[in-house]
């Protein structure tokens, strides 16, 4: 039975799309790049942000970084709070709480904009710990934002059999696996198809019912 569930936030608990798109655009806009389908952008929900920007469109190192800065300088105002809350989200952190679980956020999202979207939404009350990304770079792959979450939540590596990771993009499923974490992917987010897959996910789910009946046999 798994006691602790560690959570990604952006295509896990809430639907970020406008707002991160949008931010990415505008950071594009820096560079004279129009990019007009926000849908061509959704690659960008789940990565840290300086490997999207290199990765998708082939930007150096010190381009990546401007352009990231870019990004936060209209998501800081504006497109934190494009962001949705999926339905049924805070009656299944509700339900797992009422069964002795303890949650606990783990996301590429900067920590300073993580609480403010828990906050926004009313959620931080479910979770034990909160961690995501620094703005300094210093702790940004998804593996290194597991690894702090399971040391704030004090486990021990026997422990690390009784804890979960849930997310939508295959960073989620490989940060898990190294960090020697069981994993699930769910459909509903922004995963390519065959992504959560070929990542190796430990179980699957598509819709956030379905979540919650897999945790609750698990």
């Amino acid at each position: 039975m798994y006691q602790t569930i560690l959570f990604d936030l952006d295509g896990t608990l809430t639907d970020p799309k406008e707002g991160i798109t949008k931010c990415v655009q505008y950071g594009l806009q820096h560079f004279g790049i129009d990019q007009p389908d926000l849908e061509q952008l959704t690659v960008f929900i789940g990565p840290p942000l300086m490997d999207g920007f290199q990765q998708y469109y082939h930007f150096t190192e010190e381009q990546a970084s401007i352009a990231t800065q870019k990004y936060r300088e209209r998501f800081k105002n504006q497109g934190i709070f494009e962001n949705k809350l999926y339905d049924g989200i805070p009656e299944l952190l509700q339900h797992l709480l009422n069964q002795g679980k303890t949650l606990a956020i783990a996301t590429s999202k900067p920590q300073i904009f993580t609480e403010q979207i828990l906050d926004h939404f009313d959620l931080t009350k479910y979770f034990s710990v909160i961690v995501g990304s620094t703005l300094d770079g210093t702790l940004s792959k998804k593996e290194d934002v597991i690894q702090e979450t399971l040391k704030q939540l004090q486990l021990n590596p026997e422990q690390f059999k009784q804890a979960i990771m849930v997310g939508d993009r295959c960073y989620d499923i490989l940060g898990a696996q190294k960090c020697g974490l069981n994993s699930i992917g769910v459909g509903y987010g922004y995963a390519q198809p065959g992504e959560l897959s070929q990542a190796g996910a430990t179980y699957q789910v598509e819709t956030i019912l379905e979540l919650q009946e897999l945790l609750d046999q698990i």
